[in-house]
């Protein structure tokens, strides 16, 4: 069954998604986040035309833990995405995705420009790889 994962941010969302087996991710996409009237039909779209079963939204926690008003927005999407969709939604903690995403792209030697664009859904895949990991 495969898994999609959402990884929201206030500019982009990146979108990452598992092999039919639901054990490798892969990152998909990259799509804006505005306008924001259009994201939760725009990203149950993206889940059923590539037969997801499952999505998964990160959910940004600070280093100590505690949640912030960006929480707050995950929780929100990851409500409207599973009454658009019909799916099972569930939150995952996204904690330092997109700053491992940034490493593993520099080490890479990923220019800026290339890293900027890509960023958002290698972030996904990292945090859908790590769901899958805990899954199995």
């Amino acid at each position: 069954m495969r898994v999609l994962a959402v990884d929201p941010g206030s500019k982009r969302v990146g979108i990452a998604i598992s092999d039919p087996s639901g054990t490798i991710a892969q990152a998909l996409t990259t799509v804006d986040a505005e306008p924001v009237g259009t994201l939760v039909t725009r990203l149950a779209e993206i889940a059923k035309r590539n037969e997801a079963a499952r999505i998964v939204v990160g959910l940004p926690r600070r280093l100590d833990g505690s949640y912030g008003p960006e929480a707050k927005a995950a929780r929100a999407l990851a409500d409207a995405v599973r009454k658009a969709s019909g799916l099972p939604v569930e939150l995952v903690d996204e904690r330092l995705t997109t700053v491992a995403a940034e490493r593993s792209m520099i080490a890479a030697g990923a220019r800026r420009a290339k890293r900027r664009a890509t960023v958002d859904r290698v972030a996904a895949a990292l945090l859908l790889q790590s769901h899958l990991d805990r899954k199995r």
